[in-house]
């Protein structure tokens, strides 16, 4: 509580609200004190309200002074209420679009926690906020996005901006601290070379702000993956790499893309998704949890996602036992995290 009076007091003081806020509790006082003397039939509580009806110009005329003097301090009141009442509603109204703008133009700062933060912007970051905000886990989730850009890209009122280069003082401003997730995506302006320099800049100075969180990089050049790796980077995406062997995969066995472009889609035919597995089945074998899984929850087990390490088991043996702190990779009808109820 005492965070937030802070804060509203810092915010007063800031924008000299204080000032305005001193005059009407002035005249407020001023009016208060006339009506009670020269109006010796009104109480202290009436003269108060009296002296707020006039202020703000509402005159309910419930209380009006009938003496001379009286009047002359309700004229007083009323005058300068007017311009007083209009210089403060004037002052909030332009903080508040004086806020939006900066919030556009990517001059603010956030305190989100939990949050996903976006690095650079192209048309592969225009699909990922698409996909995101398809998702029920992600579609209402605060997202931060730094890149050098004029404005704001997209209509979102959850995607807030940052301008300017991902270097240490705009991931602070973003509140890299409690970030859940960072996504770093390549200038598309730059050559393979210079673009995946950058990549592997930026992932060096997000881990080490924050080693805690989970960093994916995007490459154009595997070459540079060992780079990413030695700046901790927890996932290492390179599209080359991944178009050319999905296009050759798709040669040979027809049909491959499509599997995964439906997989990789959320709402459309089944789903891929990652799902924390039930307390009932910790220390059973991998194909016991197989079989349950697609017999009653009609999802296929591709993987372990071991959370601790990081490390993802593909294809598990099927006498690997399946331990707390494991997490599944299941292909289901729907997502997983939203209508799988582990009753099994």
């Amino acid at each position: 509580m005492k965070k937030y009076i802070d804060r509203l007091l810092s915010f007063i003081i800031r924008e000299n609200l204080h000032k305005i806020l001193l005059v009407m509790g002035g005249l407020l006082l001023l009016g208060t004190i006339g009506m009670a003397y020269f109006e010796p039939e009104r109480s202290w509580a009436d003269s108060f309200w009296w002296s707020i009806v006039t202020l703000t110009t509402v005159g309910y005329g419930d209380i009006a002074p009938t003496t001379l003097p009286g009047r002359i301090i309700g004229g007083i009141i009323m005058i300068l209420g007017i311009g007083i009442l209009g210089m403060f509603t004037a002052t909030i109204a332009s903080i508040f679009v004086e806020n939006k703008l900066k919030a556009d133009r990517g001059m603010s700062s956030f305190d989100f926690e939990n949050h996903i933060i976006l690095c650079g912007w192209n048309y592969r970051a225009q699909e990922i906020l698409n996909e995101l905000r398809s998702d029920m886990r992600s579609e209402s989730s605060p997202i931060i996005l730094i890149a050098n850009i004029e404005s704001k890209p997209m209509d979102d009122e959850n995607l807030y901006f940052i301008r300017g280069d991902i270097n240490e003082e705009n991931l602070n401003r973003a509140n890299l601290a409690n970030a859940k997730t960072v996504i770093i995506l390549g200038n598309d302006a730059f050559d393979a070379s210079a673009r995946d320099a950058h990549v592997v800049l930026a992932a060096l100075t997000v881990e080490s702000l924050n080693p805690d969180v989970y960093t994916i990089v995007e490459l154009v050049n595997e070459q540079n993956v060992p780079h990413c790796e030695r700046a901790n980077a927890d996932e290492i995406i390179v599209g080359s790499k991944f178009s050319s062997r999905l296009i050759s995969r798709a040669a040979l066995d027809h049909g491959i893309s499509k599997v995964l472009s439906e997989l990789l889609t959320p709402h459309v035919g089944s789903d891929l998704s990652r799902i924390p597995v039930p307390q009932q089945h910790f220390g059973k074998s991998f194909l016991d949890v197989f079989m349950e899984m697609k017999r009653n929850q009609n999802s296929t087990v591709l993987g372990i996602y071991k959370q601790a390490s990081g490390v993802v088991i593909s294809n598990p043996a099927v006498d690997y036992q399946v331990v707390e702190g494991d997490q599944l990779i299941v292909i289901s009808e729907k997502r997983a995290g939203e209508s799988v109820k582990y009753n099994l």
